[in-house]
Order: C-alpha cells, then structure tokens, then sequence
C-alpha cells in the first residue's frame, strides 16, 4: 500500500520559452522541441520519465509566457521544490551568474486528478509583436514582425472590432493543421497596446484553429496599410475561403500569453473598458 508521499500526483506547470531555436512544441523524433526539452529536464528531476499535456502546440519559431502543461507523478520530490530542481536542469551557463536557458518553469502547483492542461481549459489569450521601423533590428527580429509602412491604427481597431464574437473562422485556418470537427471559434477580446515603436496585438478566444491568430496578425496588418478595407471583414469571414483574408503573419511575433482555467479569471483580462488602445 503505497503511503501519502507516494502517491500520485498531478501537477500543472507554468511555462515561458524563446521558441527561437525549437522545431515547435509538440515531440519530434531527432528534433529538438520545448516539450522534449522539458521531459528531459522532469525525467532528471523526478528519476522517472513522465509525458507532459499542454494547454496548445505552437510551431517553430513561436514563443510563451504563459504555456501550460500538465503530468501525474508518483515521485517523492516535494512538489514546492520542483521548480527549482526542474530549471536548474533546464539552465545553461555558469552556476555562479544565475543562467537562464531558452525554457523555464514560472509556476507549478497540484491540480485535481481529472485535470488536464488542454481540455480543461476554457480559454487563451495570445499576444502578437509588431516592430513600426523602417531599418531592421538584429535584436529584434527574432521576437518581432518588423513593419516599414505607416499603418492606420483607426482602421486596424474598426476590423478587430468586427472579429470579436462566434464566427465561422474557416477563412483564417491555414491548411496542415490538425483537421477540426468545426471552424467555429468564439474571440471574446482583440486590442492593442504599445510602447515606443512597438505595437502589441492581444487576442482572446475559446480555441484557435491552425496559424489562426497568425493570420488574424497578417490580415489588420493588410487593414493597416490599405490593402484591406475594414469593412471587408464580415465579408471575409462569411466567404469561409482563406484566399480571402490577409497574409499569415511570422511565426516570430507569435506568444502563447495566458491559458485560462475559470471564466472569472478570463473575464477580468477582457474586460471592455481599455479594449482596441492604439
């Protein structure tokens, strides 16, 4: 009879990465992902391999400050140890100089037997980093999409507007995903915000289909600069045809930016009052 301490647990993570050098999240055979680096890590930690369920998939290139992923454990390990214990695994460097690698875990904490990090979700919110110059920064241009043309703030908040609610998305899906039973989607939140040159696109919804948030990015880009117009976007969204809709924005500005367990968790970030700040 196994005791307390032996039992086994379900543990939720918190996570942040820089999807810069990865082949995505999900594990792939000879390729090194955020999920294989992480089980590596656990399985060091915990002297037991364990496969981890996260709240989404990103693709290569994509980053997060807030993944979530969850795995059941029957190790001793104190779970107010594992962060510590998992990063130290996860770090590079010298000891001495406080190295952070491109992963590391923000937050674990023991959830209920029957939870899991992706159906037991209710919502995410992803964040979407636009750089306005007009010479590129090598700093940068890993974690931005760099735009050289004046955009129409305006216009680019009157077509978000018009994406908040339950639409058919099949116009923003690119082919390759997953194939989904329906392309119905609910956007609950779509603003902006920014700082200096920097423009920040966040948007909230119940589940995202295939580059969906991509080519939402891609599309009020268009909106900004004049190739759409932001009337259009109804128009886009009934056609169900995704020739229709913007450019797919890259892969480098994309952030998996809060995963949401409870409603009222989500609706104190998609509260109107500062929605579309431009």
């Amino acid at each position: 009879m196994k005791t307390d301490m032996e039992k086994s647990k379900n543990i939720l993570l918190t996570i942040e990465y820089d999807g810069t050098n990865f082949k995505g999240w999900q594990s792939q055979e000879g390729q090194k992902t955020v999920q294989s680096v992480i089980e590596d890590a656990l399985e060091k930690a915990l002297s037991e391999r364990v496969s981890i369920n996260a709240a989404g998939r990103t693709d290569a290139g994509v980053h997060a400050y807030g993944q979530t992923a969850n795995f059941v454990t029957g190790s001793r390990l104190p779970v107010e140890n594992l962060k510590t214990v998992v990063n130290n695994f996860l770090s590079v460097g010298n000891k001495r100089t406080y190295p952070v690698g491109s992963v590391r875990i923000v937050d674990v904490k023991t959830v209920q037997e029957d939870f899991h990090a992706r159906f037991s979700c209710v919502g995410k919110t992803y964040m979407y980093k636009i750089l306005l110059a007009k010479e590129p920064d090598i700093f940068k241009r890993n974690y931005f999409y760099r735009i050289n043309k004046e955009l129409n703030f305006e216009n680019m908040a009157k077509a978000a507007k018009r994406l908040v609610g339950e639409h058919d998305f099949a116009s923003f899906q690119a082919s390759g995903g997953t194939p989904r039973k329906t392309t119905v989607r609910n956007i609950f939140d779509i603003r902006f915000d920014g700082e200096g040159n920097e423009l920040y696109l966040f948007v909230t919804g119940d589940g995202f289909l295939y580059n969906m948030v991509r080519i939402i990015a891609g599309t009020l880009v268009d909106v900004g600069i004049g190739k759409i117009n932001p009337a259009d976007i109804g128009e886009i969204l009934t056609s169900c045809d995704r020739k229709k809709a913007g450019h797919t924005a890259p892969p480098c500005g994309l952030y998996l930016y809060k995963v949401y367990y409870s409603k009222e968790e989500m609706e104190i970030w998609t509260d109107p009052v500062g929605t579309n700040i431009l």
